[in-house]
């Protein structure tokens, strides 16, 4: 992946010209102008999911600037290497391998000349399994109780995304009730455990690496 930096781009100072004839621009301008502004700069996924970004101060020309900028920077080159596996992660010389969780199509993702899919299967696998059995009640407390609460701790992508989730599906909750750690502040962890019973609750850890000062100081 090549290693661009956007500043620098011919693209950035056309996009920094254009901020500034648009700073003092409106909204409301904008939809004056331009009456079918709503279908240019609005898409619906699957008569489901509704994306409305009209009311952003942006016109097509700072979608065709945008689209400058990531054809300069290389974007389509930049996925690609994600995709394939390549370690585009520089600090920890890594794959960054979230798009493996989500590829429900089974497309092989090597990383070092290995199919990646095979383990993430099993561990998905394993994580319904045990989701499961939480919820059904055959999975117990420590002393053979089911359990109701389920706290999280985390912080950072191991505490947004489950919130995230959790929040989303709020809809279709069952009886598990979800709690979430993530200020180092010794007052967030004791108002939940205030609110759970430790014979009927589940704490998570949630950490990519386990070296997360925060995450660790509220699970020890």
């Amino acid at each position: 992946m090549k290693n661009i930096n956007p500043t620098q781009t011919a693209a950035w100072q056309a996009l920094q010209k254009h901020f500034d004839e648009m700073k003092d621009v409106t909204i409301a301008d904008l939809f004056a102008k331009d009456g079918d502004r709503f279908s240019k700069f609005s898409a619906t996924f699957g008569d489901q999911m509704l994306v409305d970004y009209s009311k952003n101060r942006i016109t097509e020309e700072t979608l065709a600037k945008l689209q400058d900028l990531a054809k300069e920077c290389d974007l389509a080159g930049a996925i690609k290497s994600m995709f394939s596996g390549e370690k585009i992660n520089r600090t920890e010389n890594r794959a960054v391998l979230h798009v493996a969780l989500r590829n429900r199509s089974n497309t092989p993702i090597l990383v070092d000349g290995k199919d990646v899919m095979p383990e993430v299967n099993a561990v998905l696998e394993k994580m319904k399994t045990f989701s499961e059995a939480i919820i059904s009640g055959e999975w117990k407390g420590y002393t053979g109780k089911a359990i109701t609460d389920v706290v999280n701790i985390g912080i950072g992508g191991s505490d947004l995304g489950p919130y995230m989730v959790t929040e989303a599906l709020r809809p279709y909750k069952n009886h598990l009730n979800m709690h979430f750690v993530s200020n180092v502040d010794g007052t967030h962890i004791a108002e939940v455990l205030k609110k759970v019973n430790p014979e009927t609750t589940l704490f998570l850890v949630a950490s990519k690496t386990f070296t997360t000062q925060e995450t660790m100081t509220n699970a020890h």
